[in-house]
């Protein structure tokens, strides 16, 4: 009769329940930093081909290499986040400051505004509280805030919500600098172990959306931004440049331009430029919205075989599921999926 304290298959139990039982320990230790982990990974890999290059200038010394690309990447995001936070508070100081002087000298809106369907009816009630309670605006905003407040925080918990975040993020980038060469050639060999050659189908498949997405998103962005700060250069609007920032800014969180540039025409409407509104949400119906939908696809086919639709599944999805780190969360996923599809297809196809 077998001993059940020597038995092989015992020890295998015990073994695998240990290994389970650190794996799960270790991500609860770890789960505060996979956020800024996964940043850092996306942005090392982004920049690697820059990073190369200065290697060799620097003669193979990583270190200092490292730490070059690790100050110009914090600086690349820090200074513009200062400048624009900066921008954007003295800009929304006299935005208030106007929008507080017109709503003392009235409001009078065309008649066709309160003939549009579901905002006409809105706009109409909330003018007549205005007339009548002068803090109803105040209230009004205040709710639409609370209301608003945890998806903004779920959208934006993403990126990070405090310094040390960046702070840590940054830190990994560093090593992901001296050390990622090494680290995901060990990663690439565990995995050949299990999958085979395969693996590297996998990792290509990875490495192009992962560039694919940040290019297409950074693209559309820029040329969304740069066409809409046009059209509120036109349109007379006040700080036409900080508007075409926060239009950028808004470009690469999904669906979420338009909350910019219909605001300003609007802006324009309510103050009596018509004619400047109407033009603006004409040309951000147009002009703005549609330069997105032909970059970003152009960048996509251009850097991955991946169809565009699935991408864009995949980024909506992944903000959903994931926060704003899941715009490149989800297009990896589904990429590693239609890896798999294309390689299993291909094994029937070979074995027909």
């Amino acid at each position: 009769m077998e001993d059940l304290a020597s038995a092989p298959w015992l020890r295998r139990l015990l073994v695998a329940a240990l290994l389970a039982g650190l794996i799960v320990l270790a991500f609860e230790v770890l789960k505060p930093f996979i956020v800024p982990v996964i940043w850092a990974v996306i942005l090392a890999h982004v920049t690697w081909p820059l990073h190369r290059r200065l290697l060799a200038l620097l003669k193979g010394r990583r270190a200092a290499s490292a730490l070059v690309m690790t100050v110009v990447v914090t600086l690349a995001i820090v200074l513009p986040a200062i400048w624009l936070v900066a921008l954007i508070r003295t800009e929304l100081v006299a935005a208030y400051a106007a929008f507080t002087a017109q709503l003392a000298r009235g409001i009078e809106l065309p008649h066709f505004v309160f003939e549009l369907p579901w905002v006409g009816p809105w706009l109409d009630e909330l003018l007549a509280r205005i007339a009548h309670e002068p803090g109803a605006l105040n209230a009004e905003l205040r709710g639409w805030i609370q209301r608003s407040a945890g998806e903004l925080s779920g959208v934006i918990g993403g990126v990070g919500r405090n310094i040390a975040k960046l702070f840590i993020a940054m830190l990994s980038v560093f090593f992901m600098y001296r050390d990622g060469e090494s680290f995901a050639a060990q990663v690439v060999r565990v995995l050949e172990n299990s999958l085979g050659e395969r693996v590297h189908g996998y990792m290509s498949a990875i490495s192009q959306t992962v560039r694919a997405v940040v290019y297409g998103l950074l693209a559309a962005a820029i040329a969304q931004g740069t066409i809409a700060g046009l059209g509120y250069w036109v349109a007379g609007l006040k700080a036409p440049i900080a508007l075409g920032a926060l239009t950028m800014i808004a470009a690469l969180i999904p669906f979420m331009t338009p909350v910019v540039w219909v605001g300003a025409s609007i802006w324009l409407v309510i103050t009596g430029h018509t004619v400047a509104g109407t033009g603006l949400f004409l040309w951000g119906l147009l002009a703005i919205s549609w330069i997105g939908s032909i970059v970003r696809p152009l960048v996509f086919s251009n850097a991955t075989s991946i169809p565009f639709l699935l991408v864009l599944f995949g980024v909506l999805g992944g903000v959903v599921a994931f926060g704003l780190v899941g715009l490149f969360v989800g297009p990896v996923i589904l990429a590693v999926l239609m890896a798999v599809w294309r390689e299993w297809m291909a094994e029937k196809a070979a074995g027909a």
